[in-house]
């Protein structure tokens, strides 16, 4: 695991000689050692046609590739940062809440349509995070970023979580997502609880929900 917390909102990574981190551009905050910062050209693994795809996509956010050997603390914005420790399964986030991420984790981009369909698409522009969303997949870790701290909430067969959309920071695992509308009679005369829109997961995996509506 490459990452260390050092607080709620910095991390502190290893570089060693044949390990490749990917962070933010503007993410290191200081280091030690002989580290190498350089512009990512394909933006992670996927060469190329993944960087065109995700410029297409508009999940196409800077980075930076770290090499050599130290120590880099990362940092962004004051954003809380949460570490994620992916074991083969895929980790769906967007790709501006990524604030540094290993090498060894294959990065692509997923249409939202092909989880939820049409609410899906629908999700995505409720949402702000629009049509795509970027994927990690594989061994390693990432660091992601939110408002307010996050907590980690489990799915699980025939148990299905609902969350604020504003509020959803990502998820992995075998997840089904889906946007249900809450309005009724009482939300028409002002009686609701004012939560027009609930984001339900089904299957099996883990969704990460940030305490806040607020966007990066």
């Amino acid at each position: 695991m490459p990452f260390t917390t050092l607080t709620s909102r910095m991390v502190q990574a290893e570089v060693a000689p044949g390990r490749t981190l990917f962070s933010q551009r503007g993410a290191m905050l200081g280091y030690r050692g002989d580290v190498r910062f350089t512009p990512s050209i394909t933006g992670g693994q996927g060469g190329v046609m993944g960087m065109i795809g995700r410029r297409i996509a508009g999940e196409a956010t800077p980075l930076m590739t770290v090499e050599g050997q130290g120590t880099v603390m990362f940092g962004h914005g004051g954003h809380h940062v949460e570490v994620i420790d992916l074991a083969g399964d895929t980790l769906y986030v967007e790709s501006d809440r990524l604030l540094a991420f290993d090498g060894s984790l294959r990065q692509g981009t997923m249409f939202m349509g092909s989880q939820g369909g049409v609410m899906g698409m629908v999700r995505g522009q409720v949402t702000g995070q629009g049509l795509f969303t970027t994927t990690l997949e594989g061994h390693g870790s990432a660091a992601v970023m939110a408002h307010g701290g996050v907590i980690q909430l489990p799915i699980s067969t025939g148990r299905p979580v609902h969350v604020d959309p504003q509020a959803y920071v990502a998820h992995r695992g075998d997840v089904r997502n889906k946007l249900s509308t809450a309005i009724g009679w009482r939300d028409m005369v002002g009686r609701g609880s004012g939560e027009a829109f609930q984001l339900e997961l089904s299957g099996s995996g883990t969704v990460y929900v940030q305490a806040s509506e607020e966007k990066l």
